[in-house]
């Protein structure tokens, strides 16, 4: 999803105790990282108009971002990797994933929003090919919406992850490699790419998300 002219990052206040110095949230939780730069994203901050980039790859400002987001996160207690089925996300996670050590899980309740080109995915034996060390059971064939999602359909899904999640033991120890809406709806927050804060599932979802301008 693009992250300039067509969203307003809402007005949230961290107090400084919990900053980190890229301003992200230190509190006890869970953590969520938007996924790097991709192509789309590149394009459409110049254009302010979708380029038609379907299942977008990094950039190499991406990769350079998914590389600086696995060193902030070494020693920040990870234990298991939630990643989103798009290209970007799966790249992001592979830099990740290197540097802690751990096997990601692949589920499509954290992917984006489904609204722009970008957000048409690659079928499931085509990630199965590209990424063979990865279990994609959890996917249809074709496992993104057949028309654009509404701002209901995906606050309805961050809330069942939300529950879901808030449900196991070891919840603190999860991170998720998600996108701008899926991220917005759990938080409240809008992220740039590469940056990544904390969670609590355990606490009442956001009242008021802005999605455009």
């Amino acid at each position: 999803m693009p992250n300039e002219s067509r969203k307003t990052r809402p007005s949230i206040r961290v107090p400084p105790y919990l900053r980190t110095p890229q301003g992200v949230c230190m509190a006890a939780a869970m953590i969520l990282l938007r996924h790097g730069q991709s192509e789309f994203n590149l394009h459409f901050a110049a254009t302010r108009r979708d380029p038609g980039i379907i299942d977008p790859r990094l950039t190499p400002l991406g990769h350079t971002q998914a590389r600086e987001a696995a060193q902030q996160l070494v020693g920040q207690d990870i234990e298991r990797i939630i990643v989103s089925p798009y290209t970007r996300t799966l790249q992001t996670a592979a830099a990740v994933a290197e540097a802690l050590g751990l096997p990601i899980t692949v589920d499509p309740i954290v992917r984006e929003r489904f609204a722009f080109a970008c957000d048409v995915g690659s079928p499931r034996p085509t990630l199965e090919r590209d990424w063979p060390a990865h279990d994609f059971s959890r996917l249809d064939t074709i496992w993104w919406p057949a028309e654009e999602e509404p701002e209901a359909g995906i606050v309805d899904r961050a809330a069942h992850f939300r529950t879901t999640l808030a449900k196991r033991h070891d919840w603190r120890g999860t991170l998720v490699i998600s996108h701008w809406g899926f991220i917005l709806s759990l938080t409240g927050q809008s992220l740039a790419n590469g940056q990544w804060l904390r969670c609590d599932p355990t606490e009442p979802a956001p009242e008021r998300l802005v999605w455009r301008a």
